[in-house]
């Protein structure tokens, strides 16, 4: 019985990974488990590029990120089906922070799409790919 089901989505892609949240709420409807949507900004830290940002840069761009997520979210499963949704924006390499978020919410099962791939994520494997190899929980890949 699956009690927490972490849905991965990518809120720069627009609307493209609606269907993924469709799925994941369904597979969180099945047995009235708990849904938590996760999207992950980029880390610039304490690199030299962090230097071209303005302080606050980050804690605008969380911000956003998480009123993107909300949108995202009300759009593919409606307002009502939001509100029980736990909505996260994690900031570093999407992999790793979907990885982290699902151990600490405890998720047994981990929605996240599969797109067309580009040529160079053959070489490098896209995101799906790795949370699949690296995961310790099912993960319910759409495409």
């Amino acid at each position: 019985m699956t009690k927490s089901v972490l849905c991965a989505v990518d809120i720069s892609n627009g609307n493209i990974d609606a269907p993924v949240l469709k799925i994941a709420a369904k597979l969180a409807d099945l047995d009235a488990a708990q849904l938590d949507v996760v999207t992950v900004l980029p880390d610039f830290g304490e690199s030299w590029v962090s230097g071209f940002f303005r302080p606050d840069f980050h804690d605008k761009a969380q911000h956003e990120a998480h009123d993107k997520l909300v949108e995202l979210c009300v759009d593919a499963v409606g307002s009502e089906r939001n509100a029980k949704i736990r909505h996260v924006v994690a900031t570093g390499t999407a992999y790793q922070e979907i990885l982290k978020t699902a151990e600490s919410a405890g998720s047994d099962l981990i929605v996240i799409g599969a797109h067309k791939p580009d040529f160079k994520d053959y070489l490098l494997g896209p995101n799906a790919a790795r949370v699949v190899r690296h995961s310790n929980v099912s993960v319910y890949v759409v495409r």
